[in-house]
């Protein structure tokens, strides 16, 4: 039996990670009907305003033209309903103007819009990570001026980290800062890769900066976080502006911006030479919005492979009748289901965190992180060519909108931190930090599932977790060319304990698709171990 998404959604807040209980424990209770009504109103505005452009936007893209960036047609008119349907408030900070609701809720929203239009929704989620970023290093101040308009959507957020010199070795940036006087700073650089840095949608854009004072130390430990925008206070152009776009794979509808910063007047978020810290928050934020964005583009390639595969008629029978074809179906209802969950999962330790003030939960999201974004988009990556392959020589042809699904998946491995920058994060920030002990106390739940291939796996990935930590300590290039494969291992694992949850809630809807994943995918994670033993045995 298959089901929505938005359905999934709403079975995976409600009745799996428990989010009525968490938020009747926290004294601002929201029942299974208060959030089946959320997501059943996100899912009819991304349905009924984003989707429909989602393939014009695409032909059309974002456009580079006299200094001037324009999106494409549809996009100014769709972010005004934005706007007016309150959207990007929706988890913000109510002390600025937003709902307040929980980030699992957002998450939902992220995942709605990403399979609708991924180059439209990256602007509110780029925005969303900047708002969190000012939420908790903004002064009083700064936070009353920037952020009621950027809740609103008003204001659009963008982050500036990236020069052409500097991806992810941020160490080596040159952008610098000159102080003005009366807390004010001059940026003067060049940054690159800038998601949504300039567009039509709205009339001033903030702007978060990595940059140097004049006294900063050498590498990461002497770089400030600034925020400057599009337009003054007093309205008049500030001294940035966009050198160009970029000609890309997908997303073309999203403008990905060189922004030259000519003097523009800024001022210092936090405290100076520590600008990673708090660019940290908003990366963090943007990563489990990454990861979910993994999980929207198998959503979308499903929906267009279910359809087709239901309508194409071949043999006698429509080829969703065909044995293989109903495999390559089932595998991407299963791994998008169990990546949706996951996020479900992730997004929910926010909640338990900010809400209830459980530390625990904030150690569980920083495990849980880089597994989202990098198993989450890699996923995202293999659904969206699967979907191609249902698709047939259809799949190939650009009007059936599968090959721009897997186009736009394509980034989501890349941006916000490679994978196998999460894969070497999970393994030395989180996994060795403390020996091990977030990673077994996890383990240590899946193994209390009453599905021995689970009970299996997890035993077989605690074993490979002591092989990892043994061989970072002894030779941190060894243990680090196995992370992409444990990071991997601890995916596949977890996405089948997420799936044998819900099954256990709901055996008639979930039941055989969770049995499918634990036959035929689940397998997949002792792969993984078994390359881990053997590339360290070598």
């Amino acid at each position: 039996m298959t089901s929505t998404a938005a359905a999934d959604l709403v079975f995976g807040l409600t009745r799996v990670v428990g989010l009525p209980a968490l938020t009747d424990r926290a004294g601002a209770p929201l029942s299974a009907e208060d959030i089946a009504q959320i997501v059943e109103e996100a899912d009819r505005f991304c349905r009924e305003v984003l989707q429909p452009n989602a393939i014009a936007a695409d032909r059309a893209g974002a456009v580079y033209a006299n200094g001037t960036v324009t999106t494409p047609p549809s996009y100014p008119a769709s972010y005004a309903k934005w706007i007016e349907g309150g959207w990007q408030s929706l988890s913000a900070p109510v002390d600025h103007g937003g709902q307040g609701l929980p980030a699992a809720l957002w998450t939902a929203m992220v995942e709605l819009g990403m399979a609708a239009d991924a180059s439209f929704m990256l602007g509110p989620l780029l925005t969303a990570g900047a708002i969190d970023c000012l939420n908790h290093h903004a002064t009083p101040d700064q936070a009353a001026r920037w952020l009621p308009k950027m809740v609103s959507g008003e204001w659009t957020g963008a982050m500036c980290l990236t020069e052409p010199g500097a991806g992810s070795d941020l160490g080596v940036l040159k952008t610098r800062a000159e102080p003005l006087g009366d807390g004010k700073y001059a940026l003067h650089g060049q940054k690159i890769f800038i998601t949504w840095g300039d567009h039509d949608c709205t009339d001033n854009i903030v702007y978060l900066v990595l940059a140097r004072l004049p006294d900063a130390p050498p590498g990461s430990k002497g770089i400030s976080l600034f925020v400057t925008t599009k337009a003054k206070e007093d309205g008049t152009r500030n001294d940035l502006r966009c050198g160009g776009i970029e000609k890309k794979l997908g997303i073309h509808g999203s403008p990905t911006c060189v922004m030259l910063f000519e003097g523009a007047e800024a001022e210092l978020v936090g405290e100076a030479n520590r600008g990673l810290n708090a660019m940290f928050a908003m990366m963090n934020n943007a990563r489990l919005g990454v990861g979910t964005q993994g999980v929207a583009h198998g959503a979308a390639a499903l929906r267009l492979a279910e359809a087709y595969a239901a309508e194409r008629v071949q043999g006698g029978r429509p080829i969703a009748q065909h044995p293989d074809v109903a495999r390559m179906l089932m595998e991407m209802r299963a791994v998008t289901l169990a990546a949706r969950l996951l996020a479900l999962e992730t997004a929910a330790c926010v909640d338990r965190h900010a809400l209830l003030g459980d530390a625990h939960a904030q150690a569980r999201l920083a495990l849980l992180t880089p597994i989202l974004k990098a198993w989450g988009t890699d996923r995202g990556v293999e659904t969206a060519s699967i979907g191609v392959q249902v698709h047939g020589g259809m799949g190939f042809i650009e009007d059936a909108g599968a090959a721009q699904v897997l186009r736009d998946s394509r980034i989501a491995p890349i941006y916000e931190g490679t994978n196998g920058i999460q894969a070497i994060d999970l393994l030395v920030r989180k996994v060795a930090k403390d020996g091990g002990a977030e990673m077994r106390a996890l383990l240590a739940e899946v193994k209390r599932t009453p599905d021995a291939r689970l009970r299996a796996a997890a035993d077989a990935l605690d074993r490979a977790t002591a092989t990892v930590l043994e061989a970072q300590g002894r030779d941190a290039d060894a243990g680090q060319s196995v992370a992409v494969a444990y990071l991997d291992a601890a995916g596949w694992l977890l996405g089948g304990w997420m799936l044998a949850r819900a099954a256990v809630e709901a055996p008639e809807t979930y039941g055989a698709t969770a049995d499918f994943y634990l036959r035929r995918l689940l397998p997949r994670a002792a792969g993984r171990v078994a390359e881990i033993d053997g590339a360290l045995a070598a």
